[in-house]
């Protein structure tokens, strides 16, 4: 962690809808003048789409277990957490694209299933927000979570999330179902191994539970709307909480425990603001802080030169 230069990562699997959650971080940003270096997690993947497809057939030729993006071979973890101190210590570093559809293609002008160049990230920026899969990971040889300062997981119950992914490949990126279900059971131990514990270092979860019925989520003809579900926000550490303001400010919320608020799915939006806001400020105000004091320091020692 840094309070120079404060990270800030959402963490949420293939379909978990961390694109909306980075949309309302985008506009608490644009209200606050805060300027925020941006990394997407699939920039880290180690294979761009011919060479992942050549590791999977080479694994099932060999009767081994597919990689997949959500485990540890697929991606360069160790160089991400790099990013991340190096951020922490110089508020630098570097990412990339990795370029989904033709929209991407026509913006980077790269092809679909390919990377773009390694760039500089922004220089002078107030902070490092990431969304992608790995932002709070814990394992062997690699520690991403330690270098965070607010660890964001976004969790919708897996029918809803494979419910999701299901549509959004199908839809944006031209895959069968039977293909998208396909990857979601070849992901199934790395997503048990390696995406479910993160959320138990997230300091606040949002779960979105639908009032639906998503029984077959495969055959599911709708994504259930935000109207149509409740969502379950968990604080890892509820010191400092306002919940009576929150309940008093989002109509027909509740509190399930003593650590987590229940709300209209609408209104997660305005529950984000409500509890996102301080907490960046909070950032923002510790980071300049500490600049002025580094700016005094090194103002003190000039004059004693």
């Amino acid at each position: 962690m840094s309070k120079l230069h404060p990270i800030i990562s959402v963490t949420g699997s293939s379909g978990s809808g961390t694109t909306l959650i980075k949309a309302t971080f985008d506009a608490i940003f644009h209200r606050e003048n805060v300027t925020a270096a941006c990394i997407e997690g699939d920039a880290f993947h180690r294979y761009d789409r011919a060479g992942m497809k050549k590791e999977n057939e080479a694994a099932l030729a060999a009767g081994l277990p597919q990689p997949s993006h959500f485990g540890l071979e697929a991606n360069l973890l160790k160089e991400l957490e790099e990013t991340f101190k190096n951020y922490g210590v110089n508020g630098t570093g570097r990412t990339r694209t990795y370029v989904h559809d033709e929209n991407d293609a026509e913006t980077y002008g790269v092809p679909v299933g390919n990377f773009t160049p390694w760039r500089d990230l922004p220089e002078n920026t107030d902070l490092l927000f990431y969304e992608g899969l790995h932002g709070a990971l814990v394992s062997a040889g690699v520690d991403i979570a330690k270098h965070v300062d607010l660890k964001v997981g976004v969790v919708p119950v897996i029918n809803l999330e494979w419910i999701q992914k299901i549509h959004r490949d199908r839809s944006t990126r031209g895959y069968s179902t039977e293909a998208i279900t396909d990857v979601i059971l070849r992901r199934m131990p790395d997503y048990v191994h390696y995406i479910c514990p993160q959320f138990t270092e997230t300091d606040i979860n949002f779960q979105r539970v639908p009032i639906v019925d998503t029984s077959n989520p495969f055959v599911a003809r709708w994504i259930p709307t935000l109207d149509e579900s409740l969502v379950v926000i968990r604080f890892k550490n509820p010191r400092g909480i306002d919940f009576s303001y929150l309940l008093s400010m989002i109509d027909s919320s509740f509190m399930s425990r003593a650590n987590s608020i229940v709300i209209p799915g609408g209104k997660l939006d305005l529950a984000m603001q409500l509890i996102l806001t301080p907490i960046i400020l909070e950032l923002i105000d510790r980071k300049r802080r500490v600049g002025w004091g580094a700016n005094a320091i090194s103002a003190l020692e000039q004059e004693k030169a």
